[in-house]
Formats: structure tokens, C-alpha cells, sequence
């Protein structure tokens, strides 16, 4: 008995029905989703209605203003670097531990300017921070 061989066929992968399968759902996909963009985001900062402390000894006092600058206690910072600005917080500290920075900023201030408050603090040995915020503006002044 002589069994011929049967040529095996290769199987055919059909790749025309994928593909349009595939379109499908990228057309659906592409329907059904949104895109958004988050260019700008507000941000209003807090008011407080709480009353205003009389100043203690153990609290400096640090304004940013919005283009950057520092007081600490009043006095001008002369210039931006996080390493002056923790030379006038250890000096306005003076060595005491349990000091109070309260950090000030200005509304239109950058964020970054505000980092540099809380860098220069950590670097100065001062440990507690706060923020102040405005209070509520009502409408009969």
C-alpha cells in the first residue's frame, strides 16, 4: 500500500477582517472620547475669619511679594537666594527653637517663591510653619 503524502497547507491568516475590527473600535474610541486641556488653573486663596494675635516674640514674620521679594520681619531681604533668606531667618530666630515662621505671600506671588520660605526655614532649623491668610472683606466697609 502505497499512502501518498498529503502536501500539508500552510493555514491562512485572513488579516482584512482584523483590520477592520481594529478601525472599528479606534473610530469608537476616538468618538467617545473628550480631550481636555488644563492650560490655566485658578486658584483663590483662603480667607479666615479669625481675630488677628497680637505679635509674640516667638513668631517671624515673612512677606513674599508678587514679584518675588522678601521681608522677614519688615526688613527687606536684599536678595532672592534661598541662602540669604535663611541667613536673615537664623539671625532673626536667634537660636531660639520654638519659633513661629508665618508666611505671608501675596496673592499674584509664584509658588516657587514661596518653596524657597519653606526651603530657607528647614535650612535655618525652623520647624514650625504657618501660612496667614486674609480676612473675609464684608460688604460695609
Amino acid at each position: 500500500m502505497k499512502f501518498s503524502r498529503r502536501r500539508m497547507e500552510e493555514p491562512e491568516i485572513n488579516l482584512i477582517p482584523f483590520i477592520d475590527v481594529l478601525l472599528v473600535v479606534l473610530i469608537f474610541l476616538m468618538l467617545s472620547t473628550t480631550y481636555s486641556r488644563f492650560t490655566e488653573l485658578q486658584v483663590n486663596l483662603p480667607n479666615a475669619n479669625a481675630e488677628k494675635l497680637k505679635e509674640r516674640p516667638g513668631e517671624i514674620i515673612v512677606a513674599v511679594s508678587g514679584d518675588g521679594r522678601y521681608a522677614v520681619n519688615r526688613r527687606p531681604v536684599d536678595g532672592r537666594s534661598v541662602e540669604l533668606l535663611s541667613a536673615e531667618l537664623a539671625s532673626a530666630a536667634a537660636g531660639r527653637a520654638d519659633t513661629v515662621v508665618i508666611i505671608s505671600a501675596d496673592a499674584m506671588a509664584a509658588h516657587q517663591a514661596v518653596i524657597n520660605v519653606l526651603d530657607a526655614a528647614r535650612r535655618a532649623g525652623l520647624q514650625r510653619l504657618t501660612f496667614a491668610a486674609q480676612g473675609a472683606q464684608t460688604g460695609s466697609q
